[in-house]
């Protein structure tokens, strides 16, 4: 027996895996979420952690002396968002990594993230994913 031949399916079984897919992918899809990648910039002072309830987030320039510490990206989703305070929560943790006294939000926009196709070969429909893009970057007061 091949092993092509065990993944045959009849034509029952296939509209149901095809409904068990679209289940999982939706049910994925449905569960609001923010992930982080931390860079640190080269060549410059790595403090030690801070802790992440005494890191700032700041939204406009700060005007005390400071260095940059690294670059946080932010991706989240928007059909279910989380709630602010959970991103800007993520965002003090990652800062507090890099040893950070503040973040400053640079870039915060929601775009399209992704694209997926449905309905038959001869009317199809493109629907986009849409997400949050946050930017911030990670300072230490001197």
């Amino acid at each position: 027996m091949h092993l092509y031949s065990s993944l045959q399916f009849s034509r029952l079984q296939r509209p149901l895996l095809f409904a068990a897919l679209i289940a999982i992918a939706l049910a994925l899809s449905a569960c609001a979420s923010v992930d982080a990648q931390t860079t640190a910039y080269v060549g410059v002072e790595h403090p030690a952690p801070t802790l992440p309830s005494e890191v700032q987030v700041l939204r406009t320039e700060p005007t005390r002396p400071n260095v940059r510490l690294g670059e946080i990206l932010i991706d989240a989703t928007v059909d279910p968002a989380p709630p602010i305070t959970e991103v800007e929560q993520k965002l003090r943790e990652e800062a507090a990594k890099l040893g950070a006294d503040a973040v400053v939000v640079v870039y915060d926009h929601i775009q399209p993230v992704a694209a997926y196709v449905t309905g038959p070969l001869w009317n199809r429909d493109i629907e986009t994913i849409q997400g949050r893009k946050l930017k911030g970057i990670a300072i230490k007061y001197q």
